[in-house]
């Protein structure tokens, strides 16, 4: 199945006024109803709608307008180059709402309780807090520590059961490497003497 254009029916309403291409092959190229088309061109569908110009938006060429306006068998085609659209979304501060983030310090003691070997970085980007928070309750003088309660993150939904999972793995990792790193350098010392 072909792909339709961007804004089918803004772009059928351009291709009705600008063009004298069949309605059967603006309804196959829009992937509308043939009757839709038509009653675009009678001003009863669509009203209100602008029209959005194919050639500009690089769906469709003049030379392949030209050629179906001559021959009414001949479907339009979808130039394939620009329909490929790439979102690049950068990664923003994850929002917490108010209600959420009285969760936080529990969740941030559930952490650091259960998984002492990950980051505060780590445990920072999961729920979205400061280092120096992290750090503090850490070291059990967070201002309101007596009142914490351990609270996993994920049923907290301050973080992804995925991400949770990534992160303790990433620590994990590291945590294994530092130790290979000590046994080899213990190896190394007892070499030397």
């Amino acid at each position: 199945m072909s792909q339709a254009p961007l804004m089918p029916k803004a772009t059928a309403v351009w291709l009705v006024e600008n063009t004298n291409i069949s309605f059967k092959q603006i309804a196959d190229f829009c992937k509308l109803h043939e009757l839709e088309v038509q009653g675009i061109a009678n001003g009863d569908v669509a009203k209100g709608i602008r029209a959005y110009n194919p050639i500009l938006a690089g769906q469709l060429t003049r030379e392949e307008i030209e050629a179906s306006s001559e021959d009414q068998n001949r479907p339009l085609t979808l130039n394939k180059k620009t329909i490929e659209i790439r979102s690049k979304e950068k990664k923003r501060p994850k929002y917490t709402p108010l209600s959420k983030r009285q969760d936080r310090p529990n969740a941030i003691y559930w952490l650091v309780k259960n998984y002492p070997q990950l980051l505060d970085g780590q445990i920072s980007k999961l729920v979205g807090t400061t280092k120096n928070t992290i750090s503090l309750i850490r070291n059990r003088s967070y201002w309101n520590f007596s009142s914490l309660t351990p609270k996993d993150p994920v049923i907290s939904n301050l973080c992804s059961q995925l991400d949770l999972k990534n992160a303790i793995d990433k620590a994990n990792r590291k945590v294994e490497r530092e130790k290979k790193k000590k046994e080899k350098e213990e190896r190394n010392n007892k070499k030397l003497q």
